[in-house]
């Protein structure tokens, strides 16, 4: 009882607790509004007195707690790579703005006249670190930097990373990139969606369609037509990287064994073989259906059909209808059948600018009659429908197995003329540059860091030189525990009794378990059962309460006179009790077994 009465108490407070929580942050923001005020009056008001007392300095403000800072460097490739760029020259140098037009867009939107910049991100945690900033919204953006030299795809493996910061989140729009093909007839000037592309990959976004390309254009061996082959969709749940406004890091790693790998942050969000994963497939079927086939007329696909034998009973009425009238209603008490459910609005009025040989007679609107509030219904009644027990429908054979049946009919199997088998799909188009050619309702995407070689710790190394930095300086900056833990309250109050149960239960168990002990047994449960005779103890808790009564009128001074008195009655009663004892105890020893026995013997 006292365990459950606990836990109610403990319940209540918590619950009071979040009720007051609200309140207490409203209050808080008050004083804070005060103070501030207060302050702002203050200064208002010793502006003067600073004139005035020009010669006197003010003491010092109070430094507010620095967090730790991560000192910027910028990182510098080391080991073969064909592509880095960190932007940290704070320049476009080496980079070419597109001045085409997109032919399938309107004039106004066709230009590639979208804005970039060289700069640091609006709310850097690493000062000094610059990077490309797509300025401009609802604007196509194209820009395009040439490699040290071609990558060749031969035995060594390709690793592409760069980072993305969504600054200002986003709701529709790319931050991919593509790898431009090496082809006779590149300009970079003129980079456009149609430039011919060997790779594109990158994080993509619209609506709640979250997306991380891996796309390749292969080239058919017979046709020599380019097909583009889109990786398998990731089953990691892409979301936060696109609404945390952090800055992810982005690899893609293919491989001469044609195995891919896909990675976030340095983790593995989707991985897979090119010969498997890739849809369409690289490879086509080796059979395909002939187009010249065609489905005889008698061909039987029906796998049931209707008993040709059955015959409808003679009892089975089709006419039946569904539904009858409740012979057993009875109309209630108090119906109005002269009234009628709507009428008239007596309180309307026909408009002046009624024309009646153009509208017609003006009839008032309907409203609901009021004399029917209190009734059980107006009009004339009706006996409710219910469904008919004999209603069995249109009577339909049974349907049986169709003995004719031959199956779902196919066109037969022809070699495919246009088969070929590539098991080296890595073997693609060599590439010369890499552009990015987005559109994007939203601004100041942050792009940093570049890098593209054929060595997997190479890019680890340029990764741990920028981006780890990033990461270090951005947790360095991030709010403690407690801090999150109260900012996530807020934008869920429902937490905050999530927050009470998990501190109450334990204490409520701690409580339960360490401060409640054993009843202790009562004084009659301590003997030890014997048949040796036993004092009663109801008469010695009775002496005991005597002897507490006596004491106390002792004490008091109106008994003084009779102290002599209750003495002498007092010691009659003990020479009595003590007699009793005696014959009781008397009594018992000529009752137990063993006295009895010694008597015999």
């Amino acid at each position: 009882m006292h365990q459950k009465a606990l836990l109610f108490v403990l319940l209540a407070v918590g619950l009071v607790c979040l009720g007051l929580a609200p309140a207490c942050r409203a209050q808080n923001q008050d004083e804070d509004a005060d103070v501030e005020d207060d302050l702002d009056l203050d200064l208002a008001g010793t502006e003067d007195d600073d004139e005035l007392d020009g010669d006197e300095e003010a003491p010092p403000a109070p430094k507010a707690p620095t967090a730790p800072k991560v000192t910027y460097k910028a990182p510098e490739p080391m080991g073969e790579h064909f592509f880095a760029e960190s932007f940290d020259r704070g320049t476009l140098d080496g980079w070419v703005l597109s001045k085409a037009k997109k032919d399938d867009a309107d004039e106004e939107i066709a230009k590639y006249d979208g804005k970039w910049a060289v700069e640091e991100m609006k709310d850097t945690k690493l000062p000094g670190d610059k990077g490309l900033v797509l300025k401009s919204r609802a604007k196509h953006h194209a820009i395009s930097a040439p490699l040290l030299r071609p990558f060749t795809f031969d035995s060594m493996p390709l690793v592409i990373q760069y980072e993305v910061n969504f600054q200002s989140g986003i709701d529709c729009g790319g931050a991919y990139l593509k790898l431009l093909s090496e082809t006779p007839g590149l300009d970079l000037d003129q980079f456009v969606d149609k430039t011919a592309y060997t790779i594109m990959f990158g994080p993509d976004k619209c609506g709640e369609d979250y997306k991380l390309h891996f796309i390749f254009r292969h080239k058919n061996p017979k046709t020599g037509h380019y097909e583009e082959k889109h990786a398998k969709k990731p089953d990691a749940d892409l979301r936060s990287y696109f609404t945390d406004k952090k800055t992810h890091l982005y690899t893609l790693v293919v491989n001469a064994d044609n195995s891919f790998e896909v990675l976030v942050d340095q983790t593995v969000v989707n991985s897979g073989n090119l010969l498997k994963d890739m849809t369409p497939p690289v490879n086509p079927p080796a059979e395909i259906e002939d187009p010249d086939d065609h489905k005889p007329e008698d061909w039987d696909e029906r796998p049931k059909i209707q008993d040709p034998d059955a015959v409808k009973p003679e009892d089975w009425d089709e006419d039946a209808p569904a539904q009858i009238p409740d012979e057993d209603a009875v109309k209630p008490d108090g119906w109005l059948d002269d009234e009628a459910e709507y009428i008239g609005d007596p309180d309307a009025i026909k408009p002046d600018d009624w024309d009646e040989d153009m509208d017609g007679e003006w009839e008032a609107p309907q409203v609901p009659n009021p004399a029917c509030e209190s009734a059980p219904g107006c009009g004339p009644w009706k006996r409710p429908m219910i469904d008919n027990p004999s209603y069995k429908g249109k009577w339909k054979p049974p349907m049986v197995d169709n003995p004719n049946y031959q199956g779902i009919w196919k066109p037969r199997k022809i070699p495919n003329p246009d088969y070929f088998e590539d098991l080296e799909p890595f073997k693609m188009t060599p590439f010369s540059a890499l552009g990015l050619e987005l559109w994007s309702m939203t601004s100041d995407i942050f792009f940093d860091n570049f890098f593209i070689t054929n060595d997997r710790n190479t890019a680890e190394r340029w990764a741990a030189d920028s981006w780890g930095l990033k990461k270090a300086a951005e947790g360095a900056a991030e709010p403690g525990l407690a801090t999150q833990m109260l900012t996530a309250a807020e934008e869920r109050p429902w937490l905050w009794i999530v927050y009470v149960l998990t501190v109450a239960l334990p204490l409520v168990l701690i409580i339960v378990f360490c401060c409640t002990g054993k009843e202790k047994k009562t004084p009659a449960a301590e003997y030890k059962k014997t048949d040796e005779p036993q004092p009663d103890v109801k008469e010695e808790e009775e002496e005991e309460e005597e002897e507490d009564k006596a004491e106390e009128a002792k004490s008091s001074p109106a008994a003084e006179d009779k102290s002599d008195e209750e003495e002498a009655a007092a010691e009659e009663e003990e020479g009595e009790k003590e007699a009793t004892t005696e014959e009781r105890e008397d009594d018992i020893l000529r009752r137990s077994p063993r006295s009895r026995r010694l008597r015999k013997d």
